[in-house]
């Protein structure tokens, strides 16, 4: 007979063999205040793969000893979920953890919501998707939402060794002898997915020799059995979203090693496309004027890497990274036109001075020029001071300088005195 997974196995039975997740299940943890006083409410907990979200729904059940029932939003019918709530009316309540919640469509949606309400269910709905963002509103109300956080290092080498102990639900009948290397390796190539870490700890036991009557696992064995860890930036997900957002913050932030961190994990996740469009963006959103050819090379390192491809374009990529990191940083570009645009959304338009209409239409030019358009290249300098914004708008300012940089600086010279010229109008 088939054996359940190691990782199925080693499930906590109830919330004080809980690894992680203390800002829940801790003393002063809200979802421990609601077992100890069995005043449970339905709860949504969202975080990325094998964290412990299912583990925490079944400690919640064993520790409450209430039934426990799982489905899965996607592959389980609406008929499943009756026979879940005939159960409930006959023994009081079951908790039910339902999978991939953001996928549950209306019509099962719309059977669940009653019986949330009465309290015979109490749905722990498990995620990897914002609830905040994927989940109706319907459900959201009639829940509490948790976030779980990944693992450490020391989280997943505490389940790692209580598995080798365990004789009833772990390893320990087949006495390995595992290299502190290997454990290591298995912590910290899993990214926070005790999950990926406890099979792949197991896959090692079950493949590996006996030799006087141990299973002696090493850092080889370990390299082999988990080639690649649980990288945490899917590209649907949240943390995809997470790494990109980390990602511009460091460059804003001009902290180069950081930027240099999250680039190696959007590498690392193959997401080309993602890094291009987000240093183009952040080479005119963050860096802007404060050094404007900035955003002509970095284009110029992007059309390079998308040409070579991964891995080569980590190399173009890191060297626009590194620049835009270290140089100045100024966002009065995108103050600027948001100022402008919000001004527009908002119903502050006015009308264009007639010298400035197009004079495609009968009499406009004529028009204009009774109004005394002054041409600026027929002035010193190339300028000439007159009205442009609507008389509504007249001495409305949108862009404001800053001084971060020797570009800008010489904007702000030749602004300062044109901004004046024409507010002596």
């Amino acid at each position: 007979m088939a054996r359940e997974p190691l990782a199925y196995r080693m499930r906590p039975k109830n919330i004080d063999e809980i690894i992680s997740q203390q800002h829940l299940v801790g003393d002063k943890g809200i979802i421990r205040r609601m077992v100890n006083t069995k005043q449970l409410s339905s709860m949504i907990l969202y975080g990325p793969p094998g964290i412990g979200k299912t583990s925490i729904a079944k400690a919640i059940a064993g520790s409450t000893n209430y039934k426990f029932r799982q489905l899965n939003a996607v592959t389980n019918s609406k008929k499943d979920m009756q026979m879940i709530v005939d159960e409930a009316k006959m023994s009081g309540r079951v908790i039910l953890l339902l999978d991939e919640i953001h996928r549950l469509d209306k019509a099962k949606q719309d059977f669940l919501l009653p019986h949330l309400e009465d309290g015979k269910i109490v749905l722990i709905g498990a995620t990897t998707s914002n609830p905040y963002h994927a989940i109706n509103p319907a459900i959201r109300s009639r829940a509490q939402i948790f976030e779980l956080y990944p693992l450490n290092h020391e989280h997943i080498y505490q389940a790692l060794e209580r598995a080798l102990e365990d004789s009833e639900r772990g390893l320990k009948e087949y006495q390995p002898q595992v290299d502190s290397e290997a454990l290591d390796y298995f912590a910290t190539q899993s990214q926070g997915d005790v999950r990926s870490a406890l099979n792949a700890l197991e896959l090692a036991v079950l493949s590996s020799e006996v030799k006087d009557d141990h299973r002696h696992i090493t850092i080889d064995d370990a390299e082999d059995c988990l080639q690649r860890g649980a990288f945490l930036s899917d590209k649907d997900g949240d943390m995809h979203y997470d790494v990109m957002s980390a990602f511009q913050k460091s460059i804003r932030g001009s902290d180069v090693n950081a930027a240099l961190h999250y680039l190696a994990r959007l590498i690392e996740a193959g997401d080309l496309p993602t890094i291009t469009r987000r240093l183009l963006v952040i080479s005119y959103e963050d860096i802007g004027l404060a050094s404007p050819s900035a955003g002509q090379r970095t284009l110029a390192a992007i059309e390079s890497a998308e040409r070579l491809g991964l891995p080569e374009a980590r190399i173009p990529l890191s060297q626009a990274v590194i620049e835009l990191s270290l140089s100045p940083k100024s966002n009065s570009g995108i103050k600027a036109v948001d100022a402008a645009l919000s001004d527009i959304r908002n119903g502050q338009v006015g009308q264009i001075p007639n010298y400035l209409r197009d004079g495609h239409y009968t009499g406009a030019k004529q028009l204009g020029r009774a109004q005394g358009y002054k041409y600026p290249h027929d002035h010193q300098g190339g300028f000439v001071p007159q009205q442009y914004l609507p008389t509504k708008l007249k001495n409305r300012i949108y862009y404001e300088p800053k001084t971060t940089s020797k570009a800008e600086q010489q904007f702000k010279s030749v602004y300062d005195n044109l901004l004046s010229a024409q507010q002596n109008l």
